[in-house]
């Protein structure tokens, strides 16, 4: 799609699409799919070399992983906002960076968990603070840190559930290589407005993800338009990828139909 002369470039998010495959296998479905970007979440038991060597086979650019939630089964959501365990997040972070580098992505989306009851301005300071020490050693790599607020309907109580509250720890921290993750799905369910909001925020926005509104399946049904929104990125002049993270409700490869039915192409 290119009536503005930008082309709508799609990316597959291999934490959703064929998720049930391992990694390797996940990425030559997407090679085959069509696509001609991938994006992971917690892909660190596969080596990195060999997810750099399966992208370059197959003319993959790897965008992004993101950082370790921490212990799940406790309630961990993420680590960079949690009050006095600040050790353990900065070796979690060394190590998603190094995997990173090695394997060629650009991007790393840092979780913060969970809000911290009655200490928030404790929690925030934590959060900034390790996000200024995580972005000055990501600028050495060339590697943009991605900050997504996450809905009120999926994640309850985490730390930030809206734009303007990610914005603002992005805007405290002081750091040009920290951007926002705007995921239309996640804006959707929470605040609605996302034409508004992406035309508000695009000057901070370092990637953009999609699926359906309020199901999260492929993006061709639900409450959103996204010809519409695909529309406006354009006229914006947004030059991005723009992420597949959504549930298919069946079969990946039959699922893809919308592409094509909204005009746009992943090559």
């Amino acid at each position: 799609m290119s009536a503005s002369g930008v082309n709508i470039r799609l990316s597959a998010n291999l934490g959703f699409l064929w998720a049930d495959l391992p990694l390797m296998r996940r990425i030559e479905k997407a090679a085959e799919a069509g696509f001609k970007a991938i994006e992971l979440h917690w892909p660190f038991d596969t080596p990195a070399a060999d997810v750099r060597a399966a992208c370059l086979a197959h003319d993959l650019t790897l965008l992004s992983v993101n950082t370790p939630q921490g212990d799940v089964a406790s309630g961990d959501a993420g680590l960079a906002a949690q009050i006095g365990r600040e050790a353990q997040f900065k070796s979690a972070f060394e190590m998603t960076l190094a995997w990173a580098r090695e394997a060629g992505a650009s991007k790393i989306h840092v979780l913060p968990g969970m809000a911290s009851p009655n200490k928030s301005e404790a929690a925030r300071r934590t959060f900034v603070a390790n996000l200024q020490w995580a972005a000055d050693l990501a600028a050495r790599e060339g590697v943009t840190i991605l900050l997504e607020a996450l809905n009120h309907r999926d994640k309850p109580g985490y730390f930030y559930h809206t734009q303007a509250e990610s914005n603002s720890i992005r805007v405290e921290t002081g750091r040009d290589n920290i951007k926002l993750m705007f995921d239309v799905y996640h804006v959707g369910v929470t605040e609605g407005d996302v034409l508004v909001k992406l035309e508000h925020y695009l000057p901070v926005i370092g990637h953009i993800q999609i699926a359906a509104v309020p199901s999260r399946r492929e993006p061709d049904e639900g409450e959103i338009r996204y010809e519409a929104v695909f529309k406006r990125l354009q006229e914006l002049g947004f030059s991005g990828w723009i992420g597949c993270e959504y549930k298919p409700r069946d079969n990946v490869e039959a699922g893809l139909a919308w592409v094509q039915a909204m005009g746009l192409h992943l090559g």
